[in-house]
């Protein structure tokens, strides 16, 4: 049976933990900085990942954990730095979510219940599919990306690294958006988008700077 560690262990952490668990994978506890007082799924505390004996655990066999961070600067360094020291992540795909057996998602991906992944669509590492997203054929989603509830990417649409799709957005067919971009929720987005930008809105609008 496999066995999880999650790193990080509030909101998040929540959802990913009733999908590893429907799964039928057993959970270790979680690393944190400090023991949280809310404990809702009663996970042992293992101490902070930055401390070398507290991941003598992901030593074992079949034993992987799973970065549980919203955020996808601090999600990415995580995952980075566990798989740069060996250890292991999986992806988590909740039996209520469909993936495509033609498209590809990578270690350390979250796939949240109602989620669809469509034929020959890419996933990187370390991506968040919320909660009912769509990702159409032939997408492109780098990594450490996050695709927030109810959004929808439309067929070939390419998603740069740490780049976040707010809830309900829809990106139209064909459409290339830049790394560390952020949509906001509800925006339609039918250009192009380059790096480290925000935009919101129907159509979709950059936001300046003073504007946010």
């Amino acid at each position: 049976m496999k066995r999880v560690a999650l790193i990080g262990y509030s909101g998040h952490a929540f959802v990913v933990a009733d999908t590893l668990l429907s799964l039928g994978i057993n959970l270790l506890g979680y690393f944190e900085q400090k023991k949280k007082e809310s404990n809702p799924f009663n996970l042992p505390y293992i101490g902070q990942e930055e401390d070398e004996k507290n991941l003598e655990i992901l030593k074992e066999k079949d034993t992987f954990f799973f970065a549980c961070v919203g955020n996808n600067r601090i999600r990415s360094k995580i995952i980075k730095t566990m798989l740069g020291s060996g250890f292991q992540t999986l992806v988590a795909a909740h039996p209520g979510s469909f993936i495509s057996e033609f498209s590809s998602v990578g270690e350390g991906t979250l796939a949240a219940p109602g989620c669809r992944v469509n034929a020959l669509a890419n996933v990187g590492r370390g991506v968040i599919l919320n909660t009912g997203s769509i990702v159409e054929h032939e997408c492109i989603i780098k990594d450490f990306a996050h695709i927030a509830p109810g959004a929808v990417l439309a067929g070939n649409v390419l998603i740069g690294e740490s780049s976040f799709v707010g809830a309900n957005a829809v990106i139209k067919e064909g459409i290339t958006i830049g790394k560390n971009v952020t949509i906001g929720a509800g925006s339609v987005i039918i250009k192009d988008i380059p790096d480290n930008e925000m935009w919101v809105g129907n159509p979709g609008k950059k936001l300046d700077k003073n504007e946010k």
